[in-house]
């Protein structure tokens, strides 16, 4: 397993220098069976992540490239009237691929937003009254520009709420810059990514994280955590049930990839600001202070023990 996470993590930083962290997250983010939200500016690697991951784990790609124009039938797929058969036959969209990549996801119109609501929620997409299975695993990787760019139309709560994980991947740095800088483009090298393990594999590891032990301390700090959200008036709102259970099942996924079985502290401090920063929002107090900035805040309010 850790031979295997290691493989993935160094192909995939062949193409994105310098974000392991990032990358670490993204897998996580897979392995506890959850959807990636990527919100940065244009040409940070966004559209990079996405491909490697899919060419590293060996998993069908489709990327849809979001516009204002965009409709729920181009992610979903249409039914065309064959005359040779004289029937309608179903053209499936790009949704049906086991690694879908929503590119500039709030370019595009809450209607079309939408369309991804129930796959990404159930497994399964509904076109002109037929339910159809996704393939195992489906995993959405949806990338956003800032809301303060022209031309988005910012994500509603509930379906920000629908990603397991938001991260960003920011600036590289120097070291980093200076080393796509002098050497050939690394996007050139995502023809060349091998692919470590296969579907199979991955639903396996899938499973392996639903195995991790979580003792029943580590259980009290995560409800402290998520008290304090609800309790402290810098917050709008606190984290929900669901949020609690997104952050447990990513502190999982984040232990077996640091090689343990078993769930510490520090699990939960890595993944929660991806995972609860999307999905608080500060009071008029705290008002201009992001998501992650407020977990932090968390963080260092809630003692361990």
């Amino acid at each position: 397993m850790q031979k295997v996470v290691d493989a993935v993590i160094a192909n995939v930083s062949k193409v994105l220098i310098g974000k392991q962290q990032q990358i670490t997250l993204s897998l996580a983010c897979l392995f506890a069976q959850g959807h990636l939200l990527i919100e940065d500016l244009p040409g940070m690697g966004k559209t990079t992540l996405a491909h490697a991951l899919a060419k590293v784990l060996g998993l069908s790609y489709s990327r849809i490239q979001f516009t204002s124009d965009l409709l729920p039938a181009d992610i979903l797929g249409v039914s065309i009237y064959d005359r040779t058969k004289a029937q309608f036959e179903f053209h499936p969209g790009p949704i049906f691929n086991q690694l879908l990549l929503a590119d500039e996801i709030n370019r595009t119109t809450p209607k079309t937003q939408s369309a991804l609501l129930e796959a990404m929620a159930e497994g399964q997409a509904t076109v002109e009254g037929e339910t159809r299975p996704l393939p195992e695993p489906f995993f959405v990787i949806a990338t956003q520009n800032p809301s303060t760019q022209a031309g988005t139309f910012p994500l509603p709560e509930s379906q920000l709420d629908r990603f397991l994980m938001r991260i960003e991947l920011g600036y590289p740095d120097p070291a980093s810059e200076r080393e796509m800088l002098s050497g050939e483009d690394p996007r050139k090298q995502l023809a060349h990514i091998p692919a470590v393990i296969s579907s199979e594999q991955l639903l396996k590891i899938q499973q392996q994280v639903l195995q991790v032990t979580v003792s029943d301390s580590l259980v009290d700090y995560l409800q402290r955590l998520v008290q304090f959200t609800r309790d402290d008036p810098m917050f709008m709102s606190g984290l929900s049930p669901r949020g609690a259970l997104a952050t447990l099942q990513c502190a999982r996924a984040w232990a077996l990839i640091q090689g343990r079985q078993y769930v510490i502290p520090e699990d939960i401090q890595a993944v929660l600001p991806s995972v609860a920063g999307h999905r608080l929002r500060g009071s008029a107090e705290s008002s201009g202070q992001s998501g992650e900035v407020l977990v932090q805040r968390v963080l260092n309010a809630v003692d361990i023990i």
